[in-house]
């Protein structure tokens, strides 16, 4: 990672709405762009804004399936048969596919990591402080 290589607490402006529907599509962001992206993709939210974005083109699919002649039941199973492994595999994959963004967007994938080696660092300072022998 570089020095210029941006950082999730580093604010940048928002992108435009066409921006933005073509970050949504997959298209990459220009680089005045990128620490939104670094904070869309690691920042508070991120895990909530991924799986809105993987979920709402499922949602016409399945409402689809309720219209489908037959018993509730089956209409029910169809849905949950199509809906529950997709959520699975939605989370199995979220850190490879945010990983995907960032490479995509000439980013560093470690930064995705960021979050986990800070919580990681505290804990380590935090029973190094409480168990420590002083010599």
């Amino acid at each position: 990672m570089n020095d210029n290589t941006p950082t999730s607490t580093q604010a940048g402006h928002a992108p435009t709405m066409g921006q933005r529907l073509g970050y949504i599509l997959g298209r990459t962001q220009p680089e005045d762009l990128h620490p939104w992206v670094v904070n869309d993709v690691t920042g508070p939210g991120a895990t909530r804004r991924y799986a809105t974005r993987c979920l709402i083109p499922l949602v016409p699919i399945l409402a689809g399936l309720m219209f489908i002649p037959g018993p509730w039941i089956i209409r029910i199973s169809m849905v949950l048969l199509l809906f529950l492994p997709f959520v699975y595999f939605l989370f199995a994959l979220k850190s490879i596919y945010l990983r995907h963004r960032l490479v995509s967007h000439g980013l560093d994938p470690e930064l995705l990591n960021t979050h986990k080696k800070q919580r990681l660092a505290q804990e380590r300072d935090s029973y190094e402080s409480r168990y420590r022998r002083t010599q």
